[in-house]
């Protein structure tokens, strides 16, 4: 069966997908969307990273981008089951060591229910102004990843020499309550695939629409298979937007519509791609409306979806 998950609303609120009622929304509405997803059987609530938007982006992307740390924090505790997935840190902002401190805290309060989805970043001001060199962030990525790696294992001492990071007889505790945690490298560039596949224990495509995705995740089995990595990867997709039933206002004309059985059918198509679990987004006109539409699609088409 294909798992199901979602970005939450309010977190971040750029203007190709934020709703209107987005604007005025708070922390009390965010944690009530995460106990819907809850309750609703999603596989993992997601929450963005930036640290901060430049004016020459903030028509569009808006500078309301919410901490992921301090934000899944906030929703572990407003949750039981559902897990925790940053979509995606830009981890190559920070030292491995103070990312690593700060997920591993995290897996360890949320019970270990943390996936780590990372990616390279694109707004070239937060590396300069952070001090970090933004046409260098693919190799910078490369080797954070391995760093964390070894930061978020199982030593309390962990140790890693690399040619940008090093560290040695350094502790760090609370470790991870997973014994590994999961590791989603993002992005659907030639460059973000390969660190995917041979980096990562999941793909979060940057919207690749249907007709791409099949050469997308033939390449990474093929980059898999030749690096020798037998690991399942868990292979994630974008959907289009849903709305479940028969809606009397305009949802777009992307949007999916009709009946469970109906929407379950289009989204099986992924599973038939080899895609693993499906990140959905709803159409809303209020946190209400997002919440019933969470409901009915956990109720009514998920059990479609096998």
């Amino acid at each position: 069966m294909v798992a199901y998950g979602m970005q939450l609303p309010v977190q971040s609120q750029s203007t190709l997908y934020a709703e209107p009622w987005e604007a005025e929304a708070g922390p009390q509405d965010l944690a009530e969307t995460a106990r819907a997803a809850d309750r609703a059987g999603f596989t993992y609530i997601a929450v963005c990273d930036h640290v901060a938007i430049p004016h020459r982006l903030a028509d569009t992307m808006s500078t309301v981008w919410y901490d992921p740390v301090a934000t899944l924090a906030f929703l572990a505790a407003a949750t039981e089951r559902v897990r925790l997935l940053s979509h995606v840190a830009v981890v190559g902002l920070r030292h491995p060591l103070l990312t690593a401190k700060q997920y591993a805290t995290l897996d360890h309060l949320s019970g270990g229910r943390l996936i780590l989805g990372v990616g390279a970043g694109h707004v070239r001001e937060e590396f300069e102004t952070l001090g970090v060199d933004f046409d260098a962030r693919g190799p910078v990525l490369d080797e954070t990843l391995d760093a964390l790696r070894a930061a978020l294992g199982p030593e309390e001492f962990p140790e890693f020499r690399g040619e940008r990071y090093s560290f040695q007889g350094l502790g760090q505790r609370p470790r991870p309550a997973q014994a590994r945690v999961p590791v989603w490298v993002g992005g659907s560039s030639p460059a973000a695939v390969r660190r995917a596949a041979l980096k990562g224990d999941g793909w979060l495509p940057q919207g690749d629409p249907r007709d791409r995705l099949p050469a997308q995740i033939a390449r990474l089995k093929e980059l898999r298979e030749a690096a020798g990595i037998e690991a399942p990867l868990t292979i994630g997709a974008i959907t289009e937007p849903l709305y479940v039933g028969e809606p009397n206002w305009h949802t777009g004309r992307r949007t999916l519509t009709g009946k469970p059985d109906v929407l379950a059918e289009s989204l099986r198509a992924y599973a038939a791609m080899g895609v693993h679990q499906i990140q959905v987004r709803f159409r809303s006109r209020s946190r209400s409306e997002l919440t019933d539409q969470m409901a009915a699609f956990g109720a009514d088409v998920a059990p479609y979806l096998d």
